[in-house]
């Protein structure tokens, strides 16, 4: 039995190809599934089987298209109100599967219904956890309903404890999430790999003891989550389709500019730098770059289901329309090229400055505002004294709030600022982005508190 791990960084997710040589399993699958038919080629191998941990929270599943295009059978909980074919499996349930056997076992907590699935092939196991047991931590439990939230984290506790008992310690773990997923509770680590055993002494979900702290701890700790999961589910439920990668043919500059006047999301996908140098007026910034935080901050920050036109190289908007059918968001227009003036030559362009935190202190002037668009939790960690903080993904809904005269706007990287400097200039408000980390700030003299009493 051989596992060949299929990542998604940009999601924080992975999938798995389980196979005998001949014949393969595979689990939690994106909808992008040409990965997982290129990776079964390469190994020589028939998909047979499909199979879901749960009904995924942050991310579009591409199992079901990928079990009609393969005639393989479709793994998913009998318990899970589908609205589509598939082979209904239970708690205790085994599948032969070539020269290995599957089982499942009901690990509620992430869901009501998850299960976690232990491959054998007599000589070895492989535990394929879903978002039940991460390395170093769970799944997060507040995703179904606040009022379940309580329920589930004692579930959580309760299964991976199960989990364990079922499996052997030296089982190798393959969870789904936990590798920068929101669907990941703290404190997950970036592991490359573990074992049963070696979580039976790292894991907090198993060294506490205590259930009540265990689950007090939790939900204590637990963050805000993008806004596009909650059409993840229904999503899944249903039945997703396959998605249309092609780049669409590039928008002609007379309805590009038409897009921008009348106020439709014209998404820039270029790096941050060129942008503030640079852009068309009315457009905003979503960095591809490498793609870690792109799909992520612009499914939860602008409204769902509206049209989108992506800008940028060629390269940057085939990966973005890529990326974004991971959750949902299908078939954005584009305007493929990297010289604003050139996409729309009667377009307006813009520009805003962009220094670093000395900057900051050099140009500042009394009655500007520093404006913090990092979460509330870590802002209540340490902030530049007298900031204000909006969250980005708060900030659309809450422009009215943002304070009068010139802003100064940062968050943790540079990323998040360079989104919300666009968002704000969008609707004609004065904007500096400080492009620079911000545990770099007190060392370039920028006054800090980190007393959380006065957040």
């Amino acid at each position: 039995m051989d596992v060949i791990v299929i990542d998604t960084p940009q999601l924080g997710d992975r999938s798995y190809l389980v196979h005998d040589g001949a014949v393969a399993l595979v689990i939690d699958p994106q909808r992008d599934t040409d990965r997982v038919e290129q990776a079964a080629r390469e190994a020589g191998v028939t998909i047979t089987h499909v199979a879901e941990t749960h009904i995924h929270n942050d991310y579009v599943t591409g199992g079901l298209e990928l079990a009609r295009a393969h005639g393989a059978t479709y793994l998913v909980n009998a318990a899970d109100p589908v609205k589509f074919d598939r082979t209904p499996i239970s708690d205790g349930e085994t599948v032969r599967i070539g020269g290995f056997s599957l089982r499942a076992v009901a690990t509620p907590g992430h869901t009501h219904t998850h299960l976690s699935f232990i491959a054998d092939d007599g000589d070895k196991q492989a535990v394929f956890s879903g978002g039940s047991l991460l390395y170093g931590s769970v799944g997060r439990t507040d995703l179904v309903a606040a009022s379940d939230t309580e329920g589930l984290t004692r579930d959580q506790y309760a299964s991976v404890r199960r989990l364990v008992e079922e499996a052997q310690k030296d089982a190798a773990l393959f969870p789904t999430h936990g590798f920068g997923s929101f669907c990941s509770s703290g404190p997950a680590t970036g592991a490359d790999e573990s074992t049963i055993g070696e979580q039976l002494t790292d894991n907090h979900a198993l060294t506490d003891p205590d259930e009540d702290h265990f689950v007090q701890e939790l939900i204590a700790n637990l963050t805000a989550y993008p806004s596009y999961y909650a059409h993840m589910g229904p999503a899944n439920t249903q039945g997703p389709g396959a998605p249309d990668l092609s780049v669409p043919e590039s928008l002609d500059p007379v309805e590009l500019n038409r897009r921008l006047h009348v106020g439709e999301w014209v998404v820039d996908v270029r790096n941050r730098v060129a942008f503030a140098s640079s852009h068309l007026k009315g457009s905003v910034s979503f960095e591809y770059g490498d793609g870690s935080s792109f799909t992520t901050f612009l499914g939860w920050v602008l409204p769902w289901d509206e049209k989108l036109t992506l800008v940028g190289s060629r390269e940057d908007v085939e990966n973005a329309i890529r990326d974004l059918s991971r959750i949902g968001i299908d078939s954005p227009d584009a305007a493929v090229g990297t010289e604003p003036h050139a996409l729309a030559p009667d377009a307006e362009l813009a520009s805003y400055p962009r220094v670093g935190w000395d900057g900051l202190v050099s140009g500042r002037a009394d009655g500007d505002t520093v404006l913090d668009v990092r979460r509330t939790d870590e802002f209540a960690q340490s902030r530049v004294a007298g900031a204000v903080n909006i969250p980005l993904h708060e900030l659309l809904k809450r422009m009215d709030e943002v304070p009068a005269g010139k802003l100064w706007v940062h968050c943790a990287s540079g990323y998040r600022a360079g989104v919300a400097s666009s968002l704000l200039q969008r609707a004609g408000r004065d904007v500096v982005q400080i492009d620079a980390a911000f545990d770099d700030a007190e060392g370039a003299a920028v006054p800090t508190d980190p007393d959380a009493s006065r957040a």
